[in-house]
């Protein structure tokens, strides 16, 4: 870790020091995505059912993180006091991620019973750390990054660090599903990535001491109770804020039962379930660039009405994967699920971070982005936890719709196909594209400037994506593909246009 004298804010950041900055913040991008590659994910699911983690653990497991946002309320006070933040993310950071080499020891060090609730615990330490790491860090950048560059700079850091995360994801998978032929040996990979994972994050926080950190202005003392009630009395950020809190409850009420529905219900290798998740990850590298450019051009809010729609029908194809067991239709369907969601989570992910960085006042930013993240890891909280009981509440249940051709006069001619079946967390699937179409409605309240209506976003996108398409092949073939998403994102906005302007 750095000198202390490192991590002192600035009274004025030069340019040559803002470029360097931008670039050390690239870097921690980078090892920060290393870590998250290696020690989250389906690594850490298929950790915790490798030491008897249940649906319900499961929810708990991905629950945690989100729960741990409370500690943003001191986190504020801590910054808006110490106006040290980038000490206290250095720090922060520093002290949770040793945690995560001792989650990989788990399975040889700790008791069978103990594992899971060692596991928990080490998790909300690397969490919880890491929460009041994300209220000074937040509101760091929102002061360091300049603004007319923000979507651009953000979407190729982005690109950068999934397309580490990318490759470094599929070595791990062949080394869990290569060495893993006993549970002694799957258990020891997993140490490996786990301590790899800490490790790498641990060199972020080095990248991150280099970062400049220009001085926060001084604020008159209102109290912690009034600083908190600010962003609730702006009225655009409180409709960012209710957005933001029931999309984050939309996702985290399926999303972390992805990886155990193609584990056990369609039965996939992890080989063949990284394979997917780098799918997916490549092609969210290559949308990240553009929707960071429609994102400077429109805004946040316009990307976010097109990516997310594409992303709460993906939740609504996931049922269709079995019928209600693998069918011929089932890998397909997984690789169409995945770059479809790699596609869309791009601008989702590039674009949430920013219209809450963007709407933020600036040299006012703790508090807005702190309550902003308390609301949405509340929503997070209780999603994935409601998610797992409803996982068990509907185990045993099906509903199905299936059609019938039958002969009047040749009984032998009959024929019985699956039109619709859900089983078990195909329920959940639907129920979360239900409430991710009600968190897009909550998105139309917000008003951000240079907003653009769906179809201008998505004719852009489509020649965007034709030109990045162009430029890396001549076959005409090859660029008609681009005609595919183009009709599928036309069809969804022409039914909703009316809604969204």
């Amino acid at each position: 870790m750095a000198s202390p004298w490192l991590l002192l804010p600035q009274e004025r950041v030069t340019t040559g020091e803002k470029r360097r900055g931008l670039r050390w913040l690239m870097l921690d991008g980078v090892a920060s995505q290393t870590m998250g590659s290696l020690t989250g994910g389906a690594f850490l699911v298929a950790l915790a059912l490798l030491i008897g983690a249940s649906n319900v653990v499961i929810g708990l497991l991905a629950a945690i993180g989100p729960a741990t946002q409370v500690l943003q309320i001191p986190a504020i006070f801590l910054v808006d006091r110490l106006r040290v933040r980038k000490a206290l993310v250095v720090v922060s950071c520093f002290l949770g991620r040793l945690a995560l080499p001792a989650v990989g020891l788990l399975p040889f060090f700790a008791p069978a019973e103990a594992r899971v609730p060692l596991l928990v615990m080490l998790l909300a330490i690397y969490f919880g750390l890491g929460a009041i790491a994300g209220c000074s860090f937040n509101s760091w950048m929102r002061d360091f990054v300049p603004e007319r560059i923000m979507g651009r700079y953000f979407s190729k850091r982005m690109a950068l660090a999934v397309a580490t995360g990318a490759t470094i994801s599929f070595a791990a998978g062949l080394a869990v599903d290569g060495w893993g032929r006993t549970a002694y040996a799957e258990a020891g990979i997993f140490t490996i990535l786990f301590t790899v994972g800490g490790v790498a994050g641990l060199v972020g926080c080095f990248f991150l001491s280099r970062i400049p950190e220009p001085r926060m202005p001084r604020r008159d003392d209102r109290g912690l109770l009034g600083v908190l009630s600010e962003p609730f009395r702006h009225a655009n950020f409180r409709r960012l804020i209710f957005f933001l809190g029931s999309w984050n409850f939309a996702v985290s009420l399926a999303g972390p039962f992805f990886v155990v529905y193609m584990l056990r219900r369609v039965e996939l290798s992890m080989t063949a379930i990284i394979l997917l998740s780098v799918a997916a990850q490549l092609v969210n590298v290559a949308f990240l660039g553009i929707w960071g450019r429609l994102a400077d051009r429109f805004s946040n809010k316009s990307v976010l009405g097109v990516s997310g729609t594409l992303f709460v029908l993906v939740f609504l194809m996931w049922p269709f994967v079995t019928l209600p067991e693998r069918w011929g239709g089932t890998i397909p369907l997984l690789v169409t699920i995945h770059l479809f969601s790699g596609m869309s989570a791009a601008g989702v992910a590039l674009c949430t971070g920013n219209v809450a960085l963007k709407l933020a006042p600036r040299g006012q930013a703790t508090a807005y982005l702190a309550c902003n993240a308390l609301v949405c890891g509340m929503a997070a909280t209780f999603a994935p936890i409601l998610g797992g009981l409803a996982a068990d509440f509907f185990e045993h249940q099906q509903l199905s719709m299936r059609l019938s051709y039958e002969h009047l006069l040749r009984p032998d001619w009959a024929m019985t196909l699956p039109a619709f079946e859900l089983r078990g967390l195909d329920f959940l699937f639907v129920i979360a594209f239900f409430a991710g179409l009600y968190a897009l409605h909550r998105l139309l309240a917000v008003q951000e400037v240079g907003e653009a209506g769906r179809r201008a976003v998505v004719l852009q996108l489509y020649r965007e994506a034709r030109r990045g398409l162009r430029d890396v092949s001549n076959i005409e073939g090859l660029r008609m593909l681009t005609y595919f998403p183009y009709a599928v994102l036309s069809g969804v906005v022409g039914r909703l246009r009316g809604k969204g302007g």
